[in-house]
């Protein structure tokens, strides 16, 4: 790719770590605000934007994650996308390649009309054929998070080109199915994927979709060029001509690389926190913290519970006394962030539930419950040994492993730490289950049959990231998860979810830590940024780069 002309060496500089936003500091608010107002956007040129990882699989409908996302969201399209709440989107959804949906009064179903004129990047066309295929044999089958929200997806019939009818076996809360639509239905072309072993298509990075920009190169260790999808079905987009993804592994060069204009945005909070205050100042950059309302991630303690100590629940209890969760904020997210009291955020007004189970910082509470559990410290000092791996995805979960692993020291706990990279920590977690504590960041989507029953419900197969790869068992957990999937009443629903909160609480199948979202930075000639509540996992089709 000889156009690229970026200086590694110079976006390698730096050595700060990441620090993540859940509310904006003081310096930004004359910078940002609760909605960015979009505008005709300039057309042509290239935006280089930060990359910190590169995933094995970027097919986003068999794993839905914002690392895949990030990219991928540009090439395949979802049904819908999420907006902000106004007169044209007051379900918060716009529309994609569906045009429109409607439930059935009894939960069997769901009508989806298809956005006509639209045709894969290889000038196939794209039909109801493509979204009956993806529902059935990849988001039901495949996808993390799929599998839980299409669980009862029994058919789906496709009467013509572009109407597509899904059939659920048991009541199924349109709610749920609507507000999957941005996450979970990624479309595929049938006529790539069918009669080849999915997960193993070379499509899955070199990807094929509808959307505003064509997949155009990836060289390891340096970048992913996407470019302007000629054909769009929105003639009016994309703006621009090419995005780069510059991979910078060392996060604290983002800063700098913006500064001297080698890239033009940086996203998922890749400036340093510490040295957000005096990048906001430099003329030309803009500090942005919306854009990521729905995309609150969850620092935690995944737990496995086929060691024999942690399927102790006394041990679980005593591992959540022994963290500090305001030094935790203090200290890692240097105040950007909030304590965790369950796996539902606080924010979400709907589906919280308040009075849940707390565990204080009380480190003689905690060496106390390891005595009851049988394990008393030995002549070394220790009670037993874990292996601990911190996932490798941010700089504060790597700090909290180095926290975690001396919290774990002062109540007798003797925690090694293993760091992998991101492919290899999947992997020893999530298939291999070669751990025995991990540090992870989910995410919660909006609404907790989405992305957070599958952190505790059984059963799931191995492989699945981010779900339940760690052992737990609970039939009344598993009883709650299964009445709220076919439960159509919405305030029942969400009594429900909070009962299963309560529920988890006490049980402690793993630990939330604290709540936490991101920021941008950005050049102020990047046009459109944060209009949407998933900006940086959304499409960027009016996305524009002044001159």
């Amino acid at each position: 790719m000889t156009r690229l002309t970026l200086n590694r060496r110079a976006l390698l500089a730096g050595t700060a770590g990441l620090a993540a936003l859940s509310v904006l500091p003081r310096f930004a608010f004359a910078q940002t605000a609760e909605k960015q107002a979009s505008v005709e956007p300039v057309r042509g040129g290239r935006l280089v934007v930060a990359a910190d990882s590169e995933p094995a699989n970027l097919n986003p409908a068999i794993v839905a994650s914002n690392g895949v996302f990030y990219v991928a969201s540009k090439v395949i399209e979802t049904l819908a996308e999420q907006s902000y709440v106004d007169a044209q989107h007051p379900d918060g959804l716009k529309p994609l390649l569906a045009t429109s949906w409607e439930g059935s009064a009894d939960g069997l179903s769901a009508t989806f009309k298809l956005r006509e004129g639209v045709t894969w990047h290889d000038g196939k066309p794209f039909t109801s054929a493509d979204v009956a295929f993806s529902a059935l044999e990849v988001w039901k089958k495949l996808q993390n998070l799929g599998r839980s929200v299409f669980k009862n997806l029994e058919s789906v019939e496709t009467p013509d080109e572009h109407t597509a009818v899904f059939r659920f076996s048991e009541p199924t809360p349109f709610q749920l199915i609507r507000n999957a639509l941005p996450v979970v239905t990624s479309v595929l072309p049938k006529h790539l994927y069918e009669g080849t072993e999915i997960a193993k298509n070379p499509a899955n990075e070199k990807l094929v979709g509808t959307g505003p920009f064509v997949y155009g190169d990836h060289k390891p260790g340096e970048y992913y060029l996407l470019k302007r999808n000629e054909n769009y079905w929105d003639k009016q987009a994309p703006a621009l001509d090419e995005i780069v993804y510059q991979v910078l592994p060392d996060r604290a060069s983002a800063g700098n690389a913006l500064e001297a204009d080698q890239i033009q945005l940086a996203a998922f909070s890749a400036v340093p926190l510490a040295d957000l205050e005096r990048i906001s100042k430099v003329p030309g950059l803009k500090v942005y913290a919306n854009g990521y309302e729905a995309l609150t991630y969850q620092l935690s303690v995944e737990l496995n519970h086929r060691r024999k100590e942690l399927a102790d629940l006394k041990v679980r209890q005593a591992i959540a006394h022994a963290i500090d969760k305001d030094f935790v904020v203090k200290t890692i997210f240097l105040g950007y962030a909030k304590p965790a009291t369950g796996p539902v955020p606080a924010f979400d007004k709907v589906f919280y539930a308040p009075d849940t189970q707390q565990y204080a910082f009380d480190i003689a509470k905690a060496e106390s419950l390891l005595d009851e559990a049988g394990y008393k410290k030995g002549a070394d000092g220790f009670r037993f040994k874990l292996k601990l791996l911190p996932a490798p995805f941010f700089n504060e979960t790597k700090q909290f492993g180095d926290y975690l692993r001396q919290a774990l020291v002062k109540i007798g706990i003797d925690a090694v730490i293993v760091a992998n990279d991101s492919p290899a920590h999947l992997k020893a977690v999530y298939t291999d289950h070669d751990f025995d504590i991990a540090v992870a960041t989910p995410v919660y989507r909006s609404d907790p049959a989405i992305s957070t029953t599958v952190l505790f419900q059984s059963g799931l197969p191995a492989g699945a990231p981010f779900t339940n790869q760690y052992g737990y068992k609970n039939d009344a957990v598993d009883a709650l998860i299964a009445k709220g999937a076919v439960t159509l009443d919405d305030k029942a629903r969400a009594g429900i979810y909070q009962d299963l909160q309560r529920l988890v609480a006490e049980d402690l199948p793993l630990i939330n830590v604290a709540d936490f979202s991101f920021i941008t930075v950005a050049s102020e000639r990047v046009q459109n940024v944060s209009d949407n509540p998933r900006w940086a996992v959304s499409g960027w089709a009016n996305t524009g780069l002044q001159e």
